[in-house]
């Protein structure tokens, strides 16, 4: 049980490592203070490889660190960037890993139908950040939600479809050979079945 728990954390750190550097990647537009940006890879593929609990664990460590001043999400930090414009989307990272690792667990089945279902799974659940996102951004710049709209939630959807079925092409085979209870251990950890029968 220590074993399976030292492992688990041990794989949340590389999962957080990997969402700081995918951080780092992003391109700010002019009209909007959200990047485009392969941040909310991290919650994909962490929650995806981890399961819900460490997948929310790996994330939240990130936001955490970050809000203690940290430089680690585009090399900013500090409550003041938590609690800013992007704030929103920030703090729904954590939930969005917990809810990908709970549904993505549950997927059984083979064959092209598996990366469907995955796609749909990482891809629903990476827009609950808009579900915070969107309202505070509003509240923060003083503007209508239709208006928070079209400057954080629209000019994404492309972008996220997009990052969600790199992540269920990285997803699915990967998790043929290294299923969450190779990473994270434990005789209940929920695996996706994607033998072929």
């Amino acid at each position: 049980m220590l074993v399976d728990l030292i492992r688990g954390i041990v794989f949340s750190a590389l999962f957080a490592a990997l969402m700081v550097v995918l951080s780092f990647i992003n391109i700010h537009l002019g009209f909007t203070p959200v990047p485009i940006t392969l941040e909310n890879m991290g919650p994909m593929l962490a929650g995806a490889f981890l399961g819900p609990v460490f997948g929310f664990f790996s994330v939240f460590l990130v936001v955490f660190l970050t809000a203690l001043g940290l430089p680690l999400m585009h090399g900013q930090q500090g409550l003041s960037f938590i609690l800013g414009p992007t704030g929103g989307f920030i703090w729904m990272f954590p939930i969005s890993a917990l809810l990908t690792g709970l549904i993505v667990s549950r997927i059984r089945g083979t064959g092209l139908w598996v990366y469907v279902k995955v796609f749909l799974a990482i891809w629903l659940c990476s827009l609950t950040v808009f579900l915070a996102g969107v309202p505070w951004l509003a509240h923060k710049l003083s503007k209508s939600i239709p208006e928070a709209m079209a400057i954080g939630f629209y000019p994404f959807i492309i972008g996220d479809i997009l990052k969600a079925l790199a992540a269920t092409l990285i997803v699915v085979p990967i998790r043929r050979i290294f299923p969450t209870s190779r990473l994270i251990g434990g005789r209940d950890a929920q695996v996706v079945n994607l033998r072929d029968e």
